[in-house]
């Protein structure tokens, strides 16, 4: 079975006209809602569409992905938007649309939840929302935004300041996984996909230079991207561990889980090794950044299911702890 735990909802446009009125209107006109079928949305996930483009599951089925974990697009978090009702708003109709998206395809696709963060408003504000998913919804696990200021003015301290923890404590709760993953950015320093990976490398030195793990010690993040430039440049840390007498950072790293979502052989084979293949879940966010046809291959870059396949030294058993098992075990999923 191939598990993919990185993928966010191929939404139809109705979600995306709601927020921009919302946008557009700063709440002024309530609260509203989607307005989409079951039928509508199940062609947005596997309709026919006009042209060439392939729909969501379609490249799922190419690639022989069995199941994938959806959550908000990022990019559409607008989580520096205000005022903060409208992003409760927001984020909750895109959860919703995403339960109904699962339900439709049960056997496809599992919630990863979106939280209604806020710049310069506590993570607690976003608990009741958490709660709902879970419980109500059915989803497996939530998307944590370590720069709701999305990358304008003065972030938040980083995931390893108490500032979190009532987000830590409720998903110990709760025994779900959180997911690292920046979203959109307003600076004209740096793309989006910059600022996930430059706030994904804070967030593991954060975390690993914290007491969070010691708080908590049944908490699980898993960080996306492959834990942005830190297994480039993990010799950088090792070395203060070491002037230190410290946990070796090689140990520390270990805390963290990550998903595979690179898309070149010699970086995935630097992510096994430097974290371990027993912390690594397959993850590919297809369809997202990666689908492009490497005119090289021929292939997607984001099909990457081939390329850990012809990495010589994995073994077999490896190879199930990728593709599946370490996710059974980490989101407490039922075996078929």
């Amino acid at each position: 079975m191939i598990i993919d735990i990185h993928g966010h909802v191929v939404a139809p446009p109705e979600l995306y006209a709601y927020q921009a009125s919302l946008l557009a209107s700063r709440g002024a006109h309530g609260r509203g809602k989607v307005n989409v079928s079951d039928e509508k949305l199940m062609n947005a996930v596997w309709g026919s569409r006009q042209g060439e483009k392939k729909t969501h599951i379609e490249l799922l089925n190419e690639v022989g992905t069995d199941m994938q974990f959806v959550s908000p697009r990022p990019f559409h978090a607008m989580h520096s938007a205000k005022p903060e009702k409208i992003v409760h708003w927001y984020t909750e109709e895109a959860n919703n649309l995403i339960a109904r998206v699962c339900k439709l395809f049960p056997n496809r696709f599992l919630g990863i939840a979106g939280l209604p963060q806020n710049a310069e408003v506590s993570p607690k504000n976003a608990i009741p929302e958490m709660e709902r998913c879970i419980k109500e919804l059915g989803f497996v696990g939530v998307m944590l935004n370590p720069d709701p200021n999305e990358g304008v003015g003065t972030p938040p301290p980083g995931l390893g300041d108490e500032y979190w923890y009532p987000i830590y404590e409720k998903a110990v709760e709760l025994d779900v996984p959180i997911l690292i993953h920046s979203a959109s950015c307003q600076s004209h320093r740096e793309s989006y996909s910059l600022h996930f990976i430059n706030e994904e490398t804070i967030a593991v030195i954060s975390l690993l230079n914290s007491k969070v793990f010691k708080v908590f010690p049944t908490l699980k993040i898993v960080i996306s991207h492959a834990g942005g430039a830190v297994p480039y440049q993990i010799g950088r840390f090792m070395a203060g561990r070491y002037r230190t007498g410290a946990e070796p950072f090689e140990e520390s790293i270990r805390k963290l889980y990550f998903d595979t979502c690179l898309y070149t052989k010699d970086s995935l084979e630097l992510l096994f090794k430097t974290v371990g293949v027993d912390r690594c879940m397959f993850g590919t966010e297809n369809p997202g950044t990666g689908s492009a046809i490497n005119p090289n291959t021929g292939m997607y870059m984001d099909n990457t299911k081939p390329v850990i396949e012809s990495i010589e030294w994995l073994s077999e058993t490896d190879k199930k702890m990728i593709f599946s098992e370490t996710a059974i075990k980490v989101y407490n999923l039922k075996r078929s």
